[in-house]
């Protein structure tokens, strides 16, 4: 349902006409000398009468504001109706975009206020008297028109109205809320129910210190089902004769991703990330200044230099916050580059007398001792000789001719074909 989905009526008022903008400003400037007072001997019992008082006055502006939030959407769509501009998602984005921009919020929050702000004007007249009120906080409130939207809203508030909804938790309270909801109306809660769940879906977000929040939106017993497998997970290593090195969150953790991405190793990860660093990280090993994933904050220069998975690595190289620059610092040949690097190989291993198919691109100077993924660093490989390379004493480099020799535990040297 959008916002200008209810008929406008125009001269109809909408709410109290309020107090003069004046008045506004002195609430804001008493607030402010609040602010600066000097409460050296103010007791703690007083301290906590004003917090209280404090939080409620909170939730009287937050509903205040909520019916300034209405008429503005209400006098918008009259406005534009009578402009011609009949388009209602045009309306709803004019709507939103200026209410995000005045409230100093993303539009998905400015979306959702303009939604409760008219929900909560269509049948919810106890919970919005308690808002009102300053017994019920913004998110409570929120919680309550989410639990019955699109529904009986009148009837539900009617069940609401017999509870002391102001003791109650915002998650109990949405309980509540959906339990009478699906009372009043089952037919239309199953309905919705149905509907959430098409809505399926994984999202992943950034989290603190190089870190993200991997979020999936399931059925219930699919989300339970999940969580179980993960419990079991731990469950089965934790009764290993082997010591038990990490915590039941990290093996749930470690799990999940081995279990999503096949991998037989959570690090084992191979993905292409976009790194930004600072050119004094490069230039300066003892620089302070930390890399930055776009879209996902900072992250450690350090952290990024680990030789763990398959991490693709691709720098952008800035001075000043500018990117003046980039290379590709991958653990792995993939895409054309490894395409070229076969076809310079015709497809055979490149280690002398060995015809077997490439299996493996291997980094000439090691990605681990700064290597470069680039076409001159790259040589086709079998599996077998791309393994033994990694045992002890052997060696490869190339030569001062440009051929590629190994160097076997022995000392001796051996050319690769042409």
């Amino acid at each position: 349902m959008t916002a200008v989905q209810e008929p406008p009526r125009t001269g109809l008022p909408v709410g109290d006409p309020g107090f003069p903008q004046v008045d506004l400003a002195l609430v804001q400037l008493a607030v402010e000398q609040a602010a600066h007072d000097d409460l050296s001997g103010v007791s703690e019992a007083e301290l906590i009468d004003q917090i209280q008082q404090l939080e409620s006055v909170q939730h009287s502006l937050a509903a205040l504001q909520a019916t300034r939030v209405r008429a503005f959407a209400r006098l918008h769509v009259e406005n534009g109706i009578t402009a011609g501009r009949t388009d209602p998602d045009r309306l709803q984005r004019g709507v939103v975009a200026q209410v995000g921009l005045a409230c100093r919020v993303s539009p998905t929050e400015a979306r959702r206020r303009v939604s409760t702000a008219r929900d909560l004007h269509d049948g919810l007249d106890h919970v919005r008297g308690l808002f009102g009120a300053g017994e019920l906080s913004a998110a409570k409130v929120a919680a309550v028109v989410s639990a019955c939207s699109d529904l009986d809203r009148a009837a539900v508030d009617v069940r609401l109205a017999g509870h002391d909804l102001t003791r109650l938790g915002i998650r109990r309270l949405q309980d509540l809320a959906r339990k009478f909801a699906a009372e009043v109306a089952p037919e239309k809660f199953l309905a919705r129910a149905e509907s959430a769940r098409a809505e399926r879906r994984v999202t992943l977000r950034p989290a603190p210190d190089a870190m993200t929040y991997l979020t999936a939106y399931l059925p219930v017993e699919q989300g339970v089902a999940c969580l179980a497998a993960l419990n079991k997970a731990f469950t089965e290593v934790s009764v290993n004769p082997a010591p038990l090195t990490r915590t039941r969150g990290q093996v749930m953790a470690d799990t999940l991703v081995e279990r999503l991405t096949g991998q037989a190793i959570a690090t084992d990860v191979d993905v292409e990330v976009q790194v930004v660093v600072p050119i004094e990280a490069l230039l300066d090993p003892d620089s302070p200044l930390p890399a930055e994933i776009p879209g996902h904050g900072p992250v450690p220069v350090d952290l990024l230099a680990t030789s763990e998975g398959r991490k693709t690595l691709r720098r952008l190289i800035t001075s000043d916050g500018v990117v003046i620059g980039g290379d590709s610092r991958q653990r792995t040949f993939t895409g054309l580059l490894a395409r070229l690097v076969r076809a310079r190989a015709g497809n055979r291993c490149t280690e002398p007398y060995c015809d077997a198919p490439v299996r493996h691109i291997d980094h000439i100077h090691r990605d681990a001792e700064g290597g470069a993924t680039e076409l001159d660093n790259g040589r086709g490989v079998c599996e077998f000789h791309n393994h033994v390379r990694e045992q002890a004493g052997w060696r490869v480099a190339r030569g001062p001719d440009g051929g590629v020799r190994t160097t076997t535990p022995t000392g001796h040297t051996y050319r690769a074909p042409g």
